[in-house]
């Protein structure tokens, strides 16, 4: 949800291995007793032909193991004696097979917590967690939302074999305030459904108006939020602060708090900024 495969995918395109495959296997939709099958694949016998799994499948690129504490104790120790050796059995064989695989893998588990319950190995948490990488939710990073936006445009539009859309800034600020709950999938089918909606016309662009309405307003209500009917009914000075609050503190979310970038979007000085802000009793 928060991106790990797409970082995944990143990191193998970015090594040595970048021509080699990227395989990936989903623990969590595969049954126990399919695992090892689908991970080692199958030997040939007399009743049916040699099944290829996914650690040949990968053989010179990368094997991206999704939600790994979902697997079964037994396969954990297989796929820790294919780390130790690079070589496995497939299913039914006695034959070792090498292979030359890079495994990246990825849980939203706490994996401290599932070996203290004796779910999860020990010494393969240490053998996968060499270079740990945490993947922040997206509300965290608002920042990365206008690179992943692009990204997803030219995705889709290449598998919809169109040219990638424009948004425009409005669309922007609104994607990039909102919390998204689901994440880079919430976000990227957001994307998906804009692209069908302007599919017809190639110059069209992608505005705050075609949003969805769960993705929010142009600027997200705060708690403290003065309705419509009250606002005008107040004096323009106490008016024009309300919305300078609700407006500032939009803009501070959307950058993740980061009140550098913040001001230099809004076009003030820093510290002009944190002097507004403690005017308008913001902390």
């Amino acid at each position: 949800g928060s991106g790990k495969e797409l970082t995944a995918r990143l990191i193998h395109a970015h090594s040595v291995r970048a021509d080699g495959p990227f395989v990936v296997l989903n623990a969590p939709t595969i049954t126990s007793e399919n695992m090892e099958s689908e991970l080692f694949g199958v030997e040939a016998a007399p009743d049916r032909p040699r099944r290829v799994g996914a650690l040949e499948e990968a053989h010179g690129g990368t094997l991206y193991l999704d939600e790994v504490a979902d697997m079964p104790l037994e396969t954990q120790a297989k796929i820790l004696r294919v780390l130790v050796d690079q070589n496995f059995q497939r299913v039914g064989g006695s034959a070792r097979v090498h292979v030359d695989v890079r495994i990246i893998s990825s849980t939203s588990r706490d994996l401290a917590q599932a070996i203290t319950d004796g779910q999860f190995r020990e010494d393969l948490f240490h053998r996968l967690s060499v270079v740990p990488i945490r993947v922040p939710s997206l509300a965290e990073r608002r920042e990365d939302v206008p690179d992943l936006v692009q990204y997803f445009l030219e995705q889709v539009a290449m598998t919809m074999g169109v040219p990638p859309r424009r948004i425009a800034a409005d669309a922007m600020a609104v994607l990039q305030s909102h919390d998204w709950p689901g994440n880079i999938r919430q976000l990227r089918n957001n994307i998906e459904r804009l692209m069908i909606l302007v599919a017809g016309d190639p110059d069209a662009e992608i505005t705050a108006a075609m949003l969805p309405s769960e993705v929010g307003a142009l600027v997200p209500a705060i708690p403290s939020g003065v309705g419509g009917e009250k606002l005008m009914s107040i004096p323009l000075r106490e008016a024009r602060e309300v919305f300078e609050r609700e407006y500032l503190v939009a803009q501070i979310n959307r950058f993740g708090g980061n009140i550098s970038r913040t001001a230099e979007f809004i076009g003030m000085e820093r510290s002009a900024l944190h002097r507004k802000l403690k005017s308008l009793g913001v902390d």
